[in-house]
């Protein structure tokens, strides 16, 4: 991928990314390591060429197949939330999308284990994340209810969509001592939670009201 492709001009460039990124830390996200990898990720690529002059406003876009690419802040949110306590070695992200929240992670994790049930997307940000040379990302088309038990446990869990309740399986898979963020609820009412694993079985603390798209069981091709 050529240098000027990554780097952006106009609507895509360093400027507009360094704005983005200010108004992330005025709306509270103190991760320096996490503001530089959003600051130098090209979210532009990850979305359809004819909505790249908008891909550093904080909006959720349209990637396709009903599917959306979260806003910056709700993406950096989430990340800081699995970073608090520091360094983490294993994430698994259920639904990768079109892979911008992947690349996120890849660049802060030292490995990243994504799963994406609808194939075309799959396949495009599997593309996309290689020819941007990420090489700690593993991928699968399947279902994220299941998770990826060949590769747990993890030392973090993100969803990247809403299901009604926290999958017991995914909490299986976490670590001790680890941390699932997700929106939990309905298409009229969810939040955003943080899931932490404990000895005695987990603690939840809900966040904020939020709105993702449904988490939805099984495959498509």
């Amino acid at each position: 991928m050529q240098y000027s492709e990554r780097a952006g001009v106009g609507m895509t460039s360093q400027r507009t990314r360094d704005r983005m990124v200010g108004r992330l830390a005025d709306q509270g996200i103190t991760n320096i390591q996490l503001l530089d990898v959003m600051r130098n990720t090209p979210r532009h690529l990850f979305i359809e060429e004819a909505l790249a002059h908008r891909a550093y406003e904080d909006a959720a876009l349209p990637i396709g197949k009903n599917q959306t690419i979260s806003q910056p802040y709700v993406v950096a949110l989430m990340t800081q939330l699995l970073l608090v306590n520091g360094p983490i070695d294993s994430v698994l992200e259920v639904g990768t999308g079109c892979g911008y929240q992947t690349a996120i992670l890849a660049q802060l994790v030292k490995r990243v284990c994504s799963i994406e049930r609808i194939l075309s997307l799959q396949e495009s940000a599997e593309q996309r994340l290689r020819d941007l040379e990420f090489r700690n990302i593993e991928y699968a088309h399947g279902d994220g209810y299941q998770g990826w038990r060949a590769r747990a446990p993890f030392d973090a869990i993100i969803i990247t969509a809403a299901p009604r309740a926290i999958p017991e399986i995914l909490i299986d898979q976490l670590s001790l001592g680890g941390k699932m963020v997700l929106p939990v609820g309905d298409e009229k009412d969810q939040h955003l939670q943080v899931l932490t694993k404990t000895e005695e079985g987990y603690e939840v603390e809900p966040l904020m009201p939020i709105r993702f798209v449904p988490l939805q069981p099984g495959v498509l091709a």
